[in-house]
């Protein structure tokens, strides 16, 4: 697929498709000497601050420079134009650090400046929600899907945002763009999905039909990528260093934040632990290949591994819970059997992680995490059983139960973090 054909705003695709369209992008006002290496303190710098801010707010002007390791001047020389063109306020006043000294003047993003999109694309439905400046959702909606065709999901996305945007006011903020994650290998500057094994794509431009279906400038990622910018910025990750966030349900996915900056890899296939070979000769994945960790540990490797057992034929994952609980019979004992198998799994998987990276922490996510009580115990133990030495004993483990609405709103943050234009760890 030709990625390199002009987008509605006469941008190249092969290009960043932040800025697609003639959408409202996030600029910065200009100041210092014209044309004088746009004052090192430029774009870079502001960025760096409000990052700071839209993480870490409300923080005062020394806060600040203490977190981005400027000097007081050049925090406030950033700070200045950002307040006059009201994207920062002042909201309030704090004690001087030590009691001592005048009291400090706190700042913050301004919410209100922009609205943000973001969409979320699943197998069997769309989630999309509208936020603020600081990734607080204010609408949301889902639709189903009757297939996972590109055309057809693609089709249903811009109907979903346009339903979420009608209606709009004069009062209410223009729109900063659109952001959408989607699980597989993408090629974010392009906007394309390179191939998605859950969807069943390869080579699906994404960014180009929504940029021109919705005329807002299109941000692709991998869905777990803004899964670990939305948990970076405003979760569970938040002033964490080094951590990885692992989804388990329809498939196995991996986020990483590594050192404080998002690694994609070379061509943004980093993170997919799903895929790690287990099994050489264990059942067929997505992918293609056998025994991968997604293949023995995802949603339909559960069912399908009760039914194996000689357990009845489950068609959710509730159901299959459900049984486990519930069910003292043969039907129970192959649930159990089911899950304690997939989680043994899943711990050999964390400890490849921790082995590798020596994480601080690990998130684990996904609608399948809601069976953490049944496969908790033999992933904890297997999980610290292949780990070399503190490797586990260094990391600590999260469940983070997380619905449609937190990977659509780590969407958004792709946005925001291409309007701000630096990692959301550069502080």
């Amino acid at each position: 697929m030709n990625t390199d054909s002009p987008t509605p705003g006469g941008q190249s695709r092969g290009r960043s498709t932040a800025q697609a369209t003639t959408s409202p992008t996030l600029t910065f006002p200009t100041y210092g000497r014209p044309g004088g290496a746009a004052d090192v303190i430029g774009e870079q710098t502001r960025a760096q601050v409000f990052a700071a801010l839209l993480s870490g707010g409300p923080l005062s002007r020394t806060q600040l420079a203490q977190r981005t390791g400027l000097s007081a001047s050049s925090v406030t020389k950033v700070v200045t134009p950002l307040l006059e063109s009201d994207y920062v306020l002042e909201v309030g006043v704090a004690p001087a650090e030590g009691g001592a000294g005048r009291p400090q003047r706190m700042l913050a993003v301004n919410p209100e400046r922009h609205a943000v999109v973001g969409v979320k694309l699943h197998p069997a439905h769309v989630t999309a929600v509208v936020t603020d400046m600081a990734a607080r959702v204010t609408a949301r909606g889902s639709r189903k899907l009757r297939s996972s065709r590109p055309e057809l999901v693609l089709a249903a996305a811009t109907e979903l945002v346009g339903e979420l945007l009608s209606g709009r006011g004069p009062e209410v903020p223009t729109v900063l763009g659109l952001g959408v994650g989607v699980g597989g290998h993408v090629d974010t500057a392009a906007g394309v999905c390179v191939r998605s094994g859950v969807l069943g794509w390869e080579s699906v431009d994404i960014a180009g039909p929504l940029a021109k279906s919705t005329g807002l400038g299109t941000v692709v990622s991998n869905d777990m990528s803004t899964l670990v910018i939305a948990e970076h910025w405003f979760g569970k990750g938040r002033d964490t260093a080094s951590f990885a966030v692992v989804s388990v349900g329809a498939g196995i996915g991996c986020g990483l934040m590594i050192g404080g900056n998002l690694h994609t890899g070379t061509s943004g296939t980093a993170g997919e632990l799903g895929h790690i070979p287990l099994s050489p000769r264990g059942p067929k994945c997505t992918c293609g290949n056998r025994g991968c960790l997604e293949a023995v540990a995802s949603t339909g490797a559960i069912l399908r591994g009760i039914e194996e057992r000689g357990g009845p034929k489950c068609k959710t994952l509730a159901q299959a819970m459900r049984l486990a609980h519930d069910d003292h019979g043969t039907g129970g004992a192959a649930a159990k059997a089911t899950f304690e198998n997939t989680g043994e799994a899943l711990g050999r998987g964390l400890a490849t992680l921790c082995n590798l990276l020596n994480l601080e922490k690990i998130i684990l996510s996904g609608e399948g995490a809601v069976a953490y009580d049944l496969f908790g115990p033999s992933l904890q133990a297997a999980w610290r059983a292949h780990s070399f030495s503190t490797a586990a004993q260094d990391c600590e483990l999260i469940i983070d139960v997380v619905d449609d609405d937190l990977w659509a709103r780590g969407a958004a943050c792709l946005v925001i973090q291409a309007a701000v234009g630096v990692s959301p760890a550069s502080r």
